[in-house]
């Protein structure tokens, strides 16, 4: 199953306002060379859905409080079966933490709103993965 993970950038004034770091949890360069640090294709994927719906949240959510953690796991079983390789059973978890006050219970209160919305309409990368756009190729 390949994994990505995304997170706030903290920097040493606080959080970073809209910077988002991404972490692959097996980098391995080209796809089945290994041993490298770069994103595969396959993993790049992942952090792009994984980031896009961040930030919308994030966008929202921080406007209310600065969340005191904030990270998101993206998971998906690789197949290869009579479709050829892809990617199933895609899913984004949100683990962000608020701070005890009224502008974090304000941010807890709005978040699965904003969840939500970003999966069902707002996240542009996710919302091309979910729905399925052709993509086709050309030689020049």
């Amino acid at each position: 199953m390949g994994e990505i993970e995304a997170g706030r950038v903290f920097g040493d004034q606080g959080p970073v306002p809209g910077a988002l770091a991404q972490s692959g949890l097996a980098p391995g360069g080209v796809e089945g060379q290994g041993g490298g640090t770069e994103f595969t294709p396959v993993e790049l994927l992942l952090a792009a859905i994984g980031g896009c719906t961040a930030i919308d949240v994030d966008l929202v959510t921080s406007r209310r409080a600065e969340p005191d953690s904030f990270r998101v796991d993206v998971q998906a079983a690789k197949v290869n079966d009579a479709q050829g390789h892809r990617l199933t059973d895609i899913v984004v978890t949100f683990k962000v933490a608020f701070p005890d006050s009224d502008g974090g219970q304000a941010a807890r209160e709005v978040l699965p709103n904003i969840v939500r919305q970003s999966h069902d309409r707002l996240c542009t990368v996710s919302r091309t993965v979910e729905i399925g756009t052709p993509v086709t190729t050309r030689i020049e």
